[in-house]
């Protein structure tokens, strides 16, 4: 049995689960990238009234949001990457740790609520 199995298996299915929402992070700004292209491929057929409209609609921040969707799902990738090996190591050692810092969970957690909240707005009033 190997020791400690249960931590081990917990830090792996965190690890999994941040993944995974990497992943789909990732796959939602190429959606939008998609759409975005597409919306310019249509402007750039439809007539001059409708032309105009669907540029608008497309707007600057749309050619960088499928983007910012992509980097931060490779970002958060290669951080939960990092953060398993430091779990993994701190769980094989036998000294005795101090409870992990809440810090850069918490920090992550408001970045993405600044996003979340910032894109609404954008979306409402822009």
């Amino acid at each position: 049995m190997i020791p400690g199995y249960a931590d081990h298996a917990a830090n792996e299915r965190t690890f999994l689960a941040w993944v995974r929402t990497g992943i789909a992070m990732i796959a939602f700004g190429f959606v939008i990238e998609k759409f975005n292209l597409f919306l310019l491929a249509l402007a750039a057929q439809a007539l001059d009234e409708r032309a105009a409209q669907l540029a608008k609609f497309s707007g600057r921040g749309g050619r960088y949001d499928g983007l910012a969707l992509i980097f931060g799902g490779i970002g958060l990738v290669v951080l939960s990457t990092v953060r398993f090996v430091r779990t993994t190591r701190l769980l094989d050692d036998s000294a005795v740790h101090d409870a992990s810092s809440v810090r850069t969970e918490l920090m992550l957690c408001a970045f993405l609520v600044l996003v979340v909240a910032g894109y609404g707005i954008y979306l409402a009033f822009g």
